[in-house]
């Protein structure tokens, strides 16, 4: 019995002995009619594998690579397409009833979970191309900085300002307008690294000396020796204070350009005798120095602040607790001045407040006065270690 009776198939059942001793087979040569019956052999699995019956039409038969190709060729040949370019022809696409209810169901599962998770369902919409990088590029600051670089600039503009600053408490006052006339960005950049510097700080005097002033008598008139950006007079003004500030550069509204360890654009006298006065002619009630007993030449700002002020007026100063080499040695030097101190306040940890009130005194001999200069170094620098 014949397992498989396929026409153009068929094989002899015992070989002969001529096949069987040739050492190569020859291939047989197949006739036109063979290859017809291949072809309609093809056909048949074809329909069978499809459908699982050879004869069945009720269903769409599979999709046939070999037809599509030859379709394909058709109709580049219909449309005079070359033959060296139809392998270029796309095979067409043919969906079957299957590939549907699958889409379809697919379909149904992603508007599920869309209606689960509206937010994923917002991001799968707008495709990869829409969602975040990984490593997004840096973020740029409206000044055109990226977070890095201003940071670079910041510690920059810190080594600057304490270049600066160290500078300022080693030279003498004269030395220090000179500097500032001949590059006023000095000026700027210290004022900036200042500002940068106080965010640090547990607490800014200036800050308590606002407070402070705000409980006084309107228009009480208080000089801000060293006032920097005027922090004092633009909080106080417009609560009717009058406030005049002082410091090495003008900034055209608040600020007046002096040198407060030599001579203040204001009234006022010293005493001409031996006899103990408090002068003439003074028109400030207080006068702070919030951080500004800055050049080696000191004491003279003390000096000024005696001149200007009214009788039994007040001296307000804030400076860093670490500079005193001892307070008493500095209060006994202001004291010598024409001050008596009526208040001290240590508890803050990177500054001591005082307050003094002005008395009479004789005047203030060259040679004492020189004397008096050379006692500066009860306030010690600001210095700043090398990195």
């Amino acid at each position: 019995m014949v397992l498989f009776d396929v026409p153009g198939w068929t094989v002899p059942a015992d070989p002969t002995p001529a096949q069987a001793s040739s050492r190569k087979r020859k291939r047989r040569q197949h006739t036109p009619d063979d290859l017809q019956s291949v072809q309609q052999n093809l056909d048949k699995l074809v329909r069978m594998l499809g459908d699982g019956h050879p004869d069945s039409d009720s269903r769409p038969p599979k999709k046939n690579k070999s037809r599509a190709k030859v379709d394909s060729q058709a109709v580049a040949s219909s449309q005079g397409i070359p033959e060296s370019r139809r392998a270029e022809v796309p095979t067409p696409k043919v969906s079957t009833p299957k590939d549907t209810a699958v889409v379809s169901k697919t379909k149904k599962n992603r508007q599920h979970k869309a209606s689960k998770n509206p937010k994923r369902s917002s991001t799968e919409k707008s495709g990869p191309s829409d969602s975040p990088s990984k490593h997004p590029p840096p973020v740029q600051e409206k000044s055109g900085l990226t977070p890095l670089q201003k940071h670079m600039k910041q510690n920059l503009g810190g080594a600057r300002f304490r270049l600066i600053n160290e500078k300022l408490y080693k030279s003498h006052s004269v030395e220090a307008v000179e500097m500032m006339k001949k590059d006023p960005k000095v000026f700027q950049d210290y004022h900036d690294g200042f500002r940068h510097q106080v965010q640090s700080w547990p607490s800014n005097p200036v800050s308590h000396y606002i407070d402070e002033f705000s409980k006084y008598p309107p228009k009480t008139v208080i000089a801000d020796l060293g006032c920097g950006d005027a922090a004092l007079a633009k909080a106080l003004h417009p609560e009717n204070f009058n406030i005049l500030s002082f410091d090495l550069l003008s900034d055209g509204i608040f600020v007046v350009e002096a040198d407060i360890c030599s001579q203040l654009p204001l009234p006022g006298s010293e005493p001409s005798s031996i006899e103990r006065t408090e002068g003439e002619g003074q028109i400030v009630d207080v006068v702070v120095c919030a951080l500004s007993l800055m050049s080696t030449n000191w004491p003279g700002c003390i000096r000024e602040a005696w001149r200007i002020l009214r009788p039994g007026g007040e001296l307000k100063i804030a400076e860093v607790a670490s500079r005193f080499t001892t307070v008493e040695d500095f209060v006994s030097l202001v004291r010598d001045v024409g001050f008596k101190l009526e208040k001290k306040d240590d508890r803050n940890t990177h500054f001591t407040l005082f307050q003094f009130k002005k008395v009479a005194r004789a005047t203030i001999l060259e040679q004492e006065w020189s004397t008096l200069q050379s006692r500066g170094g009860v306030l010690k620098p600001c210095e700043y270690k090398r990195r």
